[in-house]
Order: structure tokens, then sequence, then C-alpha cells
């Protein structure tokens, strides 16, 4: 049966290079060699020799340390996972089971050649405020913890890392007493130096680019777990003066139900905006502005982005259903409707699974968008594979945090010229329920 197609047609931004594969904000990502939800939480981003490195926190089993991953992209959309940096260790020190490990950042130091991470250090009732330093030998090899301290004396809970054009590193940092301050690291960026600004007011998880003779730091307001409209100044010298801090998304969006964690500079006068969800941020001068884009695509090559454009939408109940899949309600459905019982439990009783006939106009690599519910609290997993082709593992974390709509969980796939078959079935246990499979033309 052919699934019945619903065209939307989105403008494309002028002037921009459109490529074939899109980033989706806030959607489950899956990480490319391991078929898991990407675990990167509080992360930053370090390129060398044109490959991105994601180093973040894993957050599988709750707020208390874990990890620190490191993934590695061309595209900064496919990411594969390439090591642990920092394991939990089994006695009470900073990487203990009962810590807190947050926010970690790395640089490398030219003239040492070591990678240096900086890390937010915390007890659980978040009474420490200290930071953290580990150094590597490689980027994505593992790291040796050295130290944790308050800097300079002063508290320090969420923080930010920058490096100059000139080699000099920057120690950005949020004191509950005070407020935010720009702090000189030595020149072997394993300790503070000076403080080279401060404001006298809160601005959570600090980031700092500079875009030509132009520095821009961001940050939010001070609201517990709760987002807000967050906020950026901009100044042409560290040492200030900086401007008054103003709003960069929309007044009341709260930042589109996010918090800034990282700005990753891309091309000469543009950047993307690395919080909850991923998205470009336009740079005129010193203005700065971001707007919600359902998916988008990057060119790391030209600098460039560009929205998705026209798309293709396939509603879950069109499907052809089979091995015990079938239509179900489901209120935060496209047409209250979606296909249910993908998969099978683990006696491997059933075998549900929803095939959808993708019609395409000629032959790319796309990425699909599976808007799908997922009410348990661990994730669900799907095989997903195209005319008959080596299926990928795909990730579908819990969708219980947002109960009015449907979650987004992305893949990327070659499609040919014409009429693709796109099975998803299940991974050894039971799959999400699908709502739509959305394809750009």
């Amino acid at each position: 049966m052919r699934s019945f197609q619903r065209v939307l047609f989105l403008p494309l931004i002028a002037n921009r290079a459109r490529a074939a594969l899109d980033i989706i904000p806030g959607a489950t990502w899956t990480a490319t060699n391991t078929g898991e939800h990407i675990q990167a939480h509080g992360a930053g981003i370090i390129e060398e020799n044109g490959v991105y490195y994601l180093i973040g926190e894993e957050k599988t089993d709750g707020t208390l340390f874990q990890a620190v991953n490191c993934y590695s992209s061309t595209n900064l959309i496919e990411w594969t996972f390439e090591n642990q940096l920092l394991t939990r260790t089994e006695d009470d020190g900073d990487l203990g089971s009962n810590r807190i490990v947050e926010r970690p950042k790395v640089i490398k130091n030219d003239s040492t050649g070591q990678y240096v991470m900086w890390l937010h250090i915390d007890s659980t009732d978040y009474g420490d405020a200290r930071v953290g330093v580990a150094t590597g030998d490689t980027v994505c090899g593992t790291y040796e913890y050295r130290e944790s301290f308050r800097p300079l004396g002063f508290q320090s809970r969420d923080i930010g890392l920058f490096k100059d054009d000139d080699g000099s590193a920057y120690l950005l940092t949020e004191d509950r007493e005070y407020g935010t301050r720009i702090i000189k690291l030595t020149d072997d960026y394993l300790d503070v130096e000076e403080v080279t600004f401060g404001w006298e007011y809160f601005a959570e998880s600090p980031a700092l680019i500079k875009r030509g003779d132009n520095y821009f730091i961001f940050g939010s307001h001070l609201t517990g777990w709760s987002p807000n409209d967050n906020i950026y100044s901009t100044a042409t010298s560290l040492s200030g003066p900086w401007t008054d801090w103003t709003e960069f998304a929309p007044v009341g969006t709260n930042t589109y139900t996010s918090q800034v964690n990282y700005v990753l500079p891309l091309g000469t006068n543009q950047a993307i905006y690395l919080g909850d969800r991923w998205l470009p941020l336009e740079i005129d001068g010193t203005s700065v502005s971001l707007s919600w884009h359902d998916a988008w695509s990057v060119d790391v090559s030209s600098g460039t982005w560009a929205d998705r454009g026209d798309v293709s939408i396939y509603e879950g109940e069109n499907a052809t259903l089979s091995g015990g899949a079938r239509t179900i309600e489901c209120s935060r459905c496209s047409g209250s409707i979606a296909a249910g019982y993908i998969g099978g439990d683990d006696d491997g009783d059933a075998d549900g699974t929803a095939v959808f006939d993708i019609d395409q106009p000629s032959a790319d690599r796309v990425t699909l968008d599976i808007k799908y519910l997922n009410g348990d609290t661990a994730p669900r997993y799907a095989s997903v594979s195209v005319n008959g082709g080596e299926a990928q593992i795909v990730a579908f974390v819990s969708t219980n945090s947002h109960p009015d709509r449907a979650g987004d969980s992305s893949v990327h796939v070659d499609l040919d010229e014409g009429v693709n078959t796109v099975e998803i079935s299940g991974a050894g246990a039971w799959g999400p329920d699908v709502d739509q499979v959305v394809v750009p033309v």
C-alpha cells in the first residue's frame, strides 16, 4: 500500500548553500557506530584538521558523574563515538560516584602540545563550587585528572573556556556571591592568573566567541532548572568596556526552551548556538539573533547553512503494517493515530514492522525525521533499513517529558530516485510508536 503523502513548502534561506543532511533541533541523535543515544551533555567542541570533536557528560544513569565522552564528525551531523576521556573512580575523590562533574571544555595548548580540559566539580548540594583540570596527549584519548580548586579563591559553578587568536586562554566562570568573570589562564592553561573582566550579575553557562574584531559573550539568567530568555554582550577587548546584556532570541520564547552551553564559530562571521537545541546564530556587526528552524543544514566547508526546504510527510497509520504492528490511538500524534506495536517482546513473540514507500525526485543522502512516542523511561530502539539494505539501529528516548507532542529522532539514509522502501522494525524489544516520517525532497 502506498503511503499518503502530504507536502509542505518551506522557503530556502537566500544566499546559503543547501546540504543534504539536516540538524533537527531537539531530536534524538544516535551515534553511527553504537546505535545508542549520543550522551554529551554540557558539551563543547574542538576542531582539528577538519574533524569536529564533541566532548560532554555521560548522563545515562542520572546526574551524578559517570564519564566524559568524546564523539567525532566531519559534518556536525553524523557523530561517531570515540572514547570515554574520564571515567568514574571507586574512591570519594572528585570523579567518584557521589560527585557532580559538568560542562567539560577542551582546548589545545600549541606550546606544550597538551589538550587541557576544564570542568565544573561539585558536591551534590553544589556547595563545593570548584573547577577541575585534566590533560591528555590526544584530543579523544584518555585524560589524566590533575586537581580541583576555586579559581583565585572564588566560587565557580557553570564554566566556559575560550582560546583567543594569540593563543591566550580564558576561563569563563559564574560565582553566586559575585556574578560572572573572565579569568586569564597561565601560559600552560593549567592554572588561573588574573581576572580580566567581571560582571556583578549572574550570567549562567557562559560561552564566548570572537567574530572579526568583536568579542561576544553569551549566558542565561539565574532561574534554576527553568529556561529563560538568554542574553549576550559585546566588546572589542576582553577587558571591556562591554555593552549592556540583551536578549538574542525572541523575548518570551525562553530561548526556545533551552540554555546556552557553547557557541561554535561558523565561517567568517556566523556561529552555531549549542544549547538543548542546536540552531544557527545570525551575526550582523555586533547584533545577534536566533530564530527557530524545524530542521536546517550546515556546510562546514563553505561556512554556510540553509533551512531544510520542501518536505514530504508520511503518516504512520498509512504505512504497510505487518508482524503484529497495528494502528493505535495517539492524542499527541498527527490525526490522533500512530503505527504501534513495532518490534516485539524479549521472547520474540512478535516482529511488528512498518513499511513506508518514499518517493524521491532524485538520489541523495538525506535525514529522515521520525516522529514517535515512547512512554517508557528508558530508550526504545528500532531497526531502520532502506530498499532491503543494511539496517541501522536508531534510539528513541522517552517522550514523557513533553506530554503535549510527539518526539523526533533523526536517521541519515541513502535514497534512490523514485520509490524507496523504508522499513522500521524491532531491534530485539518493543520499538517506538511511529507518528510520521518526514523526508526532505
